[in-house]
């Protein structure tokens, strides 16, 4: 049982690779011997992480818009243009909206749905190929959907399209895995909580006191600790865990 959590050789694809919650999870595939692609829409922004994270190990910058299935077509092109397979892929690319409820327009949802859920299906609808040919039974290939413990327990915020969305990605995830668990590729969630990124940045500074009231543990996450979970269903250590969501929010949604 040696090994469990060895991703090295493992070729993965994070979108919203960036920053925050994807470039936490590209840092510490890198950092653990996967070659990593990220993709974000800023395409300097995209370079730049990826440059940084490639004095660590393979890192490669992909930019792409992947909220069209015109930018998801693209990327997917770009990619299956350099490789043969694909081990594993992260649907983190989001977005959020908030307005009160009697003035929330119908532009920042549908924003926000597109891609936070619509992308989650076609991102893996268009890379099927690449992961059926990295899936075997002895080495599943893995989709980890980003998804949110706001899909789980709605917040005080005035978020109603992600909430909504993040919803939409959990029951998502439990139907790709059920069609797909025939061809050996797992479809798992992740469910942060609060976590340092720019999602978050200002909501943390202007109510940080009361996000960190409301999780058990007393603090936000870290990097590490998000990395953590998608490094374990990317590993030998996952491969018998398919549809699940498993929460990263230091018990925030189990009280």
């Amino acid at each position: 049982m040696q090994n469990l959590f060895d991703i090295s050789g493992k070729v993965a694809l994070v979108t919203g690779g960036s920053r925050g919650i994807g470039e936490m999870i590209a840092t510490g595939y890198v950092e653990n011997g996967a070659k990593v692609y990220v993709s974000s829409r800023k395409a300097t922004v995209c370079q730049q992480i990826a440059d940084k994270l490639s004095e660590r190990g393979t890192c490669i910058a992909l930019p792409a818009d992947v909220s069209t299935l015109t930018g998801i077509e693209s990327l997917v092109a770009e990619i299956t243009a350099r490789e043969q397979k694909l081990d594993i892929l992260v649907n983190n690319a989001g977005a959020t909206w908030g307005a009160a409820i009697d003035d929330y327009p119908e532009s920042g949802w549908d924003k926000v749905v597109d891609l936070n859920m619509k992308s989650v299906f076609f991102m893996t609808q268009q890379l099927l190929p690449l992961l059926r040919a990295s899936a075997s039974a002895a080495s599943p290939a893995r989709v980890i959907n980003i998804a949110s413990i706001n899909g789980i327990n709605p917040t005080f915020l005035e978020t109603y399209a992600y909430t909504s969305s993040k919803a939409g990605c959990i029951m998502l995830t439990r139907h790709l895995a059920k069609r797909l668990a025939a061809e050996n590729i797992l479809v798992n969630a992740i469910a942060p909580g609060p976590f340092p990124s720019q999602m978050m940045a200002a909501t943390l500074a202007e109510r940080g006191d009361e996000v960190v009231g409301e999780v058990p543990l007393g603090r936000i996450g870290q990097p590490e600790d998000i990395a953590g979970v998608a490094i374990f269903l990317a590993s030998r250590a996952g491969a018998y865990t398919t549809g699940a969501t498993i929460p990263c929010d230091g018990g925030a949604a189990e009280v």
